[in-house]
């Protein structure tokens, strides 16, 4: 099982994401080196949103609760999904 982060950008994201953008991946590299990040992004237009696959719920719900963006608005909205991820393998 996964978790995945969906997060809704503000109208003003790409005035403001700049801004908090330093202390963002700061914040995200932090998650990654203990592992519970996996993935992240935004989509090809960042007015869509972003999203995360953590490893544990909690860990998806503590990054977006104390994320820059979160925190400076950059991001109006999130929540997180449970994740049955499934591999296809070759045939």
């Amino acid at each position: 099982m996964k978790y995945v982060l969906f997060y809704e950008s503000a109208p003003d994201v790409a005035e403001k994401a700049p801004l908090y953008l330093p202390a963002h991946r700061e914040y995200w590299n932090a998650f990654r080196r203990l592992g519970t990040m996996l993935m992240l992004g935004p989509f090809s237009r960042p007015e869509e949103g972003a999203l995360g696959i953590f490893t544990t719920r909690e860990a998806a719900e503590t990054f977006a609760a104390n994320d820059p963006f979160v925190l400076g608005g950059v991001i109006s909205r999130w929540h997180v999904r449970d994740w049955h991820e499934v591999l296809v393998e070759e045939s």
